[in-house]
């Protein structure tokens, strides 16, 4: 018996997370997520190495800056786009094909609408932001310029997020892989021929990789709906037919609107951070950038592994398979906590080294080394909270880890950060304030995993009710 979902007209239509050994579909299904967000990491470092030693420290510093607005942004983006996934994992464990469509037209509607209040928003308020961060002010105008540009990313970005999320949903993590992998990798290519004018192409500076990121995203977006079609794939959205209801659509922004604020939360949070280090100097903040570029890489496994828990959870809380669901969590804590201690150990032992492939700056390395031995002890126990999170996520209950991320960030790391560093006069206290956040962030996500509240279905969601007959069409082998 495959656990494979199939149509009598198309070929690999998901996979069923219900059944089969826990470990081995944790294993293969965080592998594609991993080495996309390996991909994406890695285009990262090349788009920094370019920028930092093509372009300079300003123009590395009006990234670095740009970034928590953006991440702002696309935290709205994660919102719904993790709303559709959790329901469509749900909706799948459950056999509601039914409402899986449902789910699939209501979040397409509504990436959309809010892709275009997000760039309405971005032009309006980013300026005003770049001011507010204390940005340096010869950089102020580059950064601008570059997020007038930048922006328009978004949308594309909003799609690719979504596509993704409701493929993993359906438990496939693969043909979202595919296509993120042909954006970046066209991304790194076209963003130095695009900043330096070569192959005769315009000489655009920095904002070349900004057009760089919107020509590569939005070719990636339409070739996955394109492809999506063309499979007849279970989680395609059927553009001819797309319409809300207002049980789906509520219930999405239920789920999705903790989402959007925690994330949001989060970037601004980031961008307050980014404040206080902006106050020690011109070093200091592009030492942060480089040191967050890097330790993006050290929690990539407990992130990824976190991610296969959400949907390995949400499936079999859909099948109300709740042991299951408590083998998630154990193996999820092995194998993420277990990968994320290699990463640290890295950060902790060469931090010198790692510093060296953005920069030649002994102070600014000297600043990043204190950033990467600090922060990155932490990150073992930060894999735990993703575990955790996944699970309570995967049953729908955003609004507690939203919370959770709210005491640890706006009651721990942004308070005790302006404290430390204000206190000890050095930009370490931030970094000191940003371990503790972690730290507390996972005792409370821990507590309530433990507490066996996430086992209640949430108000309004389909798990309450009785399921609908499958589509007479679809059906497992």
């Amino acid at each position: 018996m495959s656990s494979e979902v199939k149509t009598s007209s198309s070929g690999k239509q998901g996979r069923d997370l219900t059944t089969g050994s826990i470990p081995r579909h944790l294993v293969a299904f965080a592998i594609p997520m991993f080495i996309s967000s390996l991909l994406q990491t890695a285009y990262s470092f090349v788009n920094a190495w370019w920028v930092s030693n093509g372009l300079g420290k300003t123009a590395l510093a009006a990234v670095t800056v740009s970034m928590p607005i953006i991440f702002v942004l696309i935290a709205v983006a994660f919102g719904v786009t993790m709303a559709a996934n959790i329901l469509a994992a749900q909706a799948y464990g459950a056999k509601d094909w039914q409402y899986l469509k449902r789910v699939v037209s209501n979040s397409v509607i509504l990436a959309a609408v809010m892709s275009l209040i997000c760039v309405l928003a971005g032009h309006i308020f980013a300026g005003r932001l770049i001011v507010l961060a204390k940005t340096a002010k010869d950089t102020i105008p580059m950064t601008v310029r570059y997020m007038q540009i930048i922006i328009w990313t978004v949308p594309p970005t909003f799609a690719m997020f979504l596509f993704a999320s409701l493929l993993r949903g359906t438990g496939d993590s693969t043909t979202p892989l595919r296509f993120q992998a042909a954006a970046l990798i066209s991304n790194a290519i076209l963003d130095p021929l695009l900043m330096f004018g070569w192959l005769g192409l315009p000489k655009l500076g920095l904002n070349g990789t900004a057009f760089a990121s919107i020509i590569s995203y939005t070719g990636a977006v339409i070739g996955l709906a394109i492809y999506l079609r063309a499979k007849k794939h279970i989680a395609r959205p059927d553009w001819r037919h797309l319409r809300t209801d207002w049980a789906t659509s509520s219930l999405l922004l239920k789920v999705g609107l903790p989402t959007m604020f925690q994330q949001s939360s989060i970037s601004i949070g980031l961008f307050i951070i980014m404040s206080l280090v902006n106050t020690f100097g011109k070093d200091s903040i592009a030492a942060f950038g480089a040191s967050i570029r890097i330790d993006n890489f050290a929690f990539m496994p407990a992130l990824t592994v976190g991610m296969a828990v959400s949907a390995l959870a949400g499936q079999n809380i859909g099948a109300k398979k709740y042991d299951r669901v408590q083998e998630v969590f154990k193996w999820g804590i092995i194998i993420g906590c277990g990968t994320t201690f290699i990463g640290a150990l890295m950060l902790v032992t060469i931090p010198s080294f790692l510093l060296t492939l953005f920069t030649r700056d002994p102070v600014v390395i000297a600043i990043g080394v204190h950033y990467l031995r600090i922060v990155g002890s932490s990150y073992v126990i930060l894999a735990a909270m993703f575990v955790s999170n996944g699970v309570i996520n995967g049953a729908g209950h955003t609004m507690v880890t939203t919370i959770v991320s709210m005491v640890s960030l706006w009651f721990i790391r942004v308070p005790l950060a302006a404290y430390l560093s204000h206190r000890m006069h050095r930009v370490e206290g931030i970094w000191w304030a940003m371990a503790m956040g972690f730290f507390i962030g996972t005792i409370l996500s821990l507590a309530y995993y433990f507490s066996g509240r996430w086992k209640k279905p949430l108000k309004g969601s389909h798990l309450a009710e009785e399921p609908i007959t499958p589509i007479p069409d679809i059906v497992v082998e």
